[in-house]
């Protein structure tokens, strides 16, 4: 006996269904892990602040929730909202640096690749520097310098612990030199943050790199990073090619970097305020 029959003749074929005039619609609900490559629901994923439940693995965070898991009732004030990058250089590649910057705030809804605040982190007057990795990777232009420099001035004049999360791929190529003048502006005013013994927690995230790594990233009182963050200044293709030897497993990789001393902690990212929190009560009095 045949479990299915066939109620329309063979050659009639099935009518088209616009896509307005669907009803369900599934893609984008489900996010396949990059590590155990099980598939979540999406808002599982995002309701355990974007950490696979399965295996652990920390997916990035955009700079806006990382403001919301660090500090009290998810609530700030920003500063320097209004201050966006020019085009110093009139850069062109595939299409004109002013096309990118216009793209990346329009798709991140951010006019740069930092956000500056202040807020309470479990009730301390906390400054925060949160970095956005999906403005143009999260790179470090002029106003990301700018910004990030007033903030630590903020953390002078208000005596108030500095917090910088960092998620970027480095200094922007689009500014040149602008772009890594800024290296030497963030550590200059950072040393002045240290002379006046307030305190500067860097916690880093995936990814690290090049510039950012090379300067305020890894200056903190306490550099934290959060689990299998890749972390460093080259790539670890560059280097492979440039040594043309084969480097170890895990190199780069933020528990690679805490086993030989290049990190103080190694936190997973829900126990982050927690610990951010006990680390500042050790610091201010």
């Amino acid at each position: 006996m045949s479990w299915f029959k066939r109620d329309k003749p063979p050659d009639e074929k099935l009518p088209i269904v616009e896509e307005k005039d669907r009803h369900v619609r599934t893609e984008g609900l489900w996010q396949k892990c990059e590590s155990c490559r099980q598939i979540t629901w999406k808002k599982d994923l995002e309701a355990n602040w974007n950490v696979c439940p399965k295996c652990g693995r920390h997916s990035q965070l955009d700079a806006l929730t990382r403001l919301r898991l660090l500090l009290d009732n998810g609530e700030y004030t920003e500063f320097d909202s209004q201050m966006r990058s020019s085009d110093p250089l009139g850069f062109v590649d595939k299409k004109p640096y002013r096309d990118k910057l216009k793209e990346a705030e329009r798709s991140t809804r951010l006019p740069e690749a930092v956000v500056a605040v202040e807020g309470r982190l479990d009730g301390r007057l906390v400054q925060v520097c949160s970095m956005e990795p999906r403005f143009i990777g999260g790179s470090m232009a002029g106003v990301v310098g700018e910004k990030i420099t007033r903030s630590v001035e903020r953390a002078i004049r208000t005596a108030a612990p500095l917090i910088i999360v960092s998620a970027s791929g480095g200094a922007r190529m689009q500014e040149g030199a602008v772009s890594l003048m800024q290296m030497a502006k963030i550590s200059a005013a950072l040393m002045r943050l240290d002379e006046s013994r307030v305190p500067y927690i860097s916690i880093l995230t995936d990814p690290t790199t090049g510039g950012v790594t090379a300067s305020f990233a890894m200056l903190g009182d306490l550099n934290i990073a959060e689990p299998g963050a890749l972390i460093g200044f080259a790539g670890p293709r560059v280097i492979e090619q440039t040594i043309r030897q084969k480097l170890p497993d895990g190199f780069q990789r933020s528990e690679f970097l805490l086993k030989h001393g290049m990190l103080d902690a190694v936190v997973p990212r829900l126990e982050m305020k927690r610990y951010v929190s006990r680390a500042l009560k050790f610091f201010v009095a």
